[in-house]
C-alpha cells in the first residue's frame, strides 16, 4: 500500500493479484495516516464507486491482514446499521464481530431442527444449525447459497405445513349443512333456462362446489375468475342447488349499484322459475323491508341479495345454507362473521373475486382455503383492444370517442384517486370534467359524473343515468372499478394511466367489453414515464389475461402491496421471495402435502421435531378460514 497526503484528504492505493483500487479519506486524515503502514498487508472493505473512471472506496474499513489457516474464507457478512449505532462504534463490521462471538457460544441443540431428515436428504439440505452458521460466516460462496436455499425452503415449508394443517382440521372437524341432492329446480333451470353453454371451467367449479356441499362439512371456497369469466352464473346455480335442498342463500355485494345489478340479473334469469329473489339495501322502503323480513323468517324467500344491510340484527333467516360474498376484500372480518352467526349450523361460504391472484400468492396467502380458478372466458367474447396514447394525442382520442358515441355507444373517462389529498382529487376531476365538456358540448351530449365525495343518492342517480343510456359519457374516479355492468359502453379512457397499478387498470378495463360490440381501452399518459410505469402500460397493451397481469403485478410490486391478500402475516418472510423463489415454494408445498397425506397428526417419529417446533410457535402466527 502506498499513499499521498493532500490538504484535507488522504489518498491511498491498494493492490492485489486482481489489480489496484484507490482509497480516499476526507475526515480523520491524521488518525488514519498514523494507523497505516506501507510495510503491512491489510484487508479492505467498502462500497466501490468510480472517480475519474477509476474504482474507488471512500472511507473504507481496514484491518490488519493476519496469516490465517489455509481454507479461511474472506467472505464478510454485511449487517444493516444506522448513524446512531455507528456513533456508538457499532458499524457493520462490529456487528459482525458480535455475531461471530454469539455463534461461537451456540451448539446444534440451541437451534432446533424443524425439517424432517428425509426431506433434508431429498433436497440435499444441511441441518438448521449449520445453515445459520453458514449464512453468517460461510466457508465459500457455494456454502452460502446452500444455506440460503435451506432457510428459504424452511420459511415456505413451515408456512405450507401450518396452512394445510388448518385446512385438514377444518375438513375433519367443521360441521356444515348437507346438500344431499341435485333436485328438480336445478335440473329444470340447467336444461331449459340456462342462457348459454357453460365453459369447462364453470362446469369444473360447479362440480367442486357440489362435492363440498354434499360432505356434511362447511365449504369455505375462494372462487377467483377474470373479469367476464361467468362467476355470477356459477353463484346462481349454487343457490338453486341450496334451494332444492330446502336451504336459503344470501349474496352480499359491496355497493348498492352492484347489489342492484346482481338482483336484476338473477330476477331475469329466474323469471320462469319458482325460486324467489329479493333485494335488501340501505334504501329499501319500510313496507318492502317488513315483507322481506317476514318471508325470510318463514322460509318462503329463497335468495336474498344485499349490501351490508343483510348483516343487521333484524335480518333473520329460517334456514340459511349458503352465503356468497362478491369482492370479499370490501367487507370487514367482523361484518362477514355476523353473517355466519345467522344459522345454527354455519352456512357454506363461497367468496368470489374478479381480481386474479398470482398462483404463488394464492398458495401462500390462501393456502388454508379450497380455491377454484375460472381461467376460461365464455365463447363469443370479443377481446378488448388496449392502446397507449400520450397527452399530445388527446384531440384524436376525443374524435375516436365521438365516432363511437355516434354509433350509439357510451364511454367512460376515469381519473386517478390520489389518496393523500381528497381536495386534489376533486380539483383534478372537475378540471377533467370541464375538459371533457369542451370536447362534448352539453347541448349535444349528456355527461354524468360520479366520485367518492358525492352523496350516495346523487352518486346512484348519476350512475343510473349512465346505466339506462340517458348519459353517453361518465366522468368518474375509481368508484366504478368493481361490478358496474353497462353492456353498451364500448370505450374507456383512463387519464394519467401511469398513476394506476396493473391490477386496478385491468379491473377498470373490465367495465367495457361486456356487450356484443368491439370495445376499446385507451391509456392516456404524460410524455415522461418511469421504467415501472412503462412496463405496466406495455403489459396492459399486450394482454387481456388477468392471470398474466397478476403475475406481472406481483413481480413489479411484491406481495405486500397487492390488494386482496387477507393476512399480511402469511407473507412476512425474512428471506424467501414469492417472485424469485417459485421453484423453492413448489418444492416446499409438495413436501408439506406428502408429509400430511401420510401422517396428518404428525405422530411418526420422523416428524417429531417438526411437531415440537410447530407447538413451540403456536399462536405466534395467525392463519384461519374466511371468518
Amino acid at each position: 500500500m502506498y499513499g499521498e497526503k493532500y490538504t484535507k484528504r488522504l489518498i491511498a492505493h491498494v493492490q492485489d493479484d486482481t489489480g489496484t483500487i484507490e482509497l480516499a479519506w476526507f475526515q480523520g486524515v491524521t488518525w488514519v495516516e498514523k494507523q497505516l503502514n506501507t510495510k503491512f498487508k491489510y484487508l479492505v472493505f467498502g462500497k466501490v464507486s468510480f472517480f475519474n473512471g477509476k474504482p474507488q472506496i471512500v472511507h473504507p474499513e481496514i484491518e490488519l491482514f493476519a496469516n490465517e489457516p489455509a481454507g479461511k474464507s474472506y467472505l464478510e457478512p454485511v449487517y444493516p446499521t444506522t448513524e446512531k449505532l455507528k456513533s456508538r462504534s457499532l458499524n457493520g463490521r462490529q456487528i459482525g464481530k458480535v455475531m461471530m462471538g454469539l455463534m461461537a457460544q451456540l451448539s446444534p441443540k440451541d437451534i432446533v431442527e424443524n425439517i424432517p431428515e428425509n426431506v433434508r436428504t431429498k433436497y440435499h439440505f444441511t441441518d438448521r444449525f449449520n445453515a445459520y452458521k453458514s449464512i453468517h460466516f460461510p466457508a465459500s460462496p457455494e456454502v452460502y447459497e446452500k444455506a440460503l436455499e435451506r432457510l428459504k425452503f424452511e420459511e415456505l415449508f413451515i408456512a405450507q405445513i401450518r396452512m394445510q394443517l388448518i385446512k385438514l382440521q377444518r375438513h375433519q372437524s367443521s360441521r356444515g349443512v348437507m346438500f344431499e341432492k341435485v333436485g328438480d329446480w336445478f335440473n329444470t333451470f340447467y336444461n331449459k333456462y340456462l342462457p348459454f353453454e357453460l365453459t369447462n371451467a364453470q362446469k369444473r367449479v360447479l362440480k367442486e362446489i357440489r362435492t363440498d356441499t354434499a360432505r356434511g362439512k362447511q365449504m369455505n371456497r375462494l372462487l377467483q375468475g377474470d373479469v367476464g369469466s361467468g362467476k355470477t352464473i356459477v353463484a346462481l346455480l349454487s343457490m338453486i342447488l341450496a334451494a332444492d335442498n330446502g336451504y336459503q342463500s344470501c349474496m352480499m355485494a359491496p355497493t348498492e349499484i352492484l347489489a342492484q345489478q346482481h338482483y336484476n340479473g338473477l330476477t331475469e334469469l329466474l323469471k320462469d322459475m319458482p325460486v324467489t329473489v329479493k333485494i335488501l339495501t340501505g334504501t329499501t322502503k319500510t313496507k318492502a323491508r317488513r315483507e322481506l323480513l317476514q318471508e325470510l323468517a318463514d322460509g318462503t324467500l329463497h335468495i336474498l341479495v344485499g349490501t351490508h344491510a343483510v348483516i343487521e340484527d333484524p335480518v333473520i333467516f329460517k334456514n340459511l345454507g349458503l352465503v356468497i360474498v362478491d369482492e370479499q376484500h370490501r367487507f370487514g372480518v367482523e361484518q362477514r362473521a355476523k353473517m355466519w352467526q345467522k344459522a345454527t349450523i354455519p352456512p357454506h361460504v363461497l367468496v368470489m373475486t374478479a381480481t386474479p391472484i398470482p398462483r404463488t400468492l394464492a398458495m401462500t396467502a390462501y393456502g388454508d382455503l379450497d380455491y377454484s380458478i375460472m381461467d376460461e372466458l365464455p365463447p363469443g367474447r370479443i377481446p378488448i383492444t388496449t392502446v397507449h396514447r400520450f397527452d399530445e394525442k388527446r384531440a384524436s382520442v376525443m374524435d375516436f370517442v365521438k365516432e363511437e358515441i355516434t354509433k350509439g355507444r357510451q364511454a367512460y373517462y376515469i381519473y386517478p384517486l390520489i389518496e393523500e389529498s381528497e381536495k386534489l382529487v376533486y380539483e383534478d376531476l372537475m378540471r377533467g370534467y370541464e375538459q371533457v365538456k369542451s370536447f362534448f358540448p352539453e347541448h349535444l351530449y349528456t355527461i354524468g359524473m360520479v366520485h367518492g365525495k358525492q352523496a350516495n343518492v346523487l352518486k346512484d342517480t348519476n350512475m343510473q343515468r349512465f346505466v339506462s343510456g340517458e348519459a353517453q359519457i361518465l366522468v368518474s374516479t375509481t368508484v366504478i372499478e368493481v361490478g358496474v355492468n353497462v353492456p353498451n359502453a364500448s370505450v374507456m379512457v383512463i387519464e394519467s394511466a401511469e398513476k394506476f397499478g396493473l391490477s386496478q387498470l385491468h379491473q377498470l378495463r373490465g367495465r367495457v367489453g361486456r356487450g356484443n360490440e368491439k370495445s376499446y381501452c385507451i391509456l392516456l399518459t404524460g410524455s415522461k414515464l418511469g421504467n415501472e410505469a412503462r412496463e405496466r402500460i406495455k403489459t396492459m397493451c399486450a394482454t387481456n389475461d388477468g392471470f398474466i397481469i397478476a403475475e406481472k403485478d406481483l413481480e413489479l410490486r411484491g406481495p405486500g402491496d397487492i390488494e386482496g391478500t387477507r393476512q399480511s402475516g402469511a407473507l412476512n418472510f425474512k428471506l424467501a421471495s414469492l417472485v424469485n423463489d417459485k421453484v423453492i415454494l413448489e418444492n416446499a408445498k409438495r413436501a408439506a402435502e406428502y408429509i400430511l397425506e401420510h401422517d396428518p397428526e404428525l405422530i411418526n417419529p420422523d416428524n417429531s421435531q417438526l411437531k415440537q417446533y410447530l407447538q413451540s410457535k403456536k399462536g405466534k402466527t395467525l392463519w384461519s378460514k374466511i371468518s
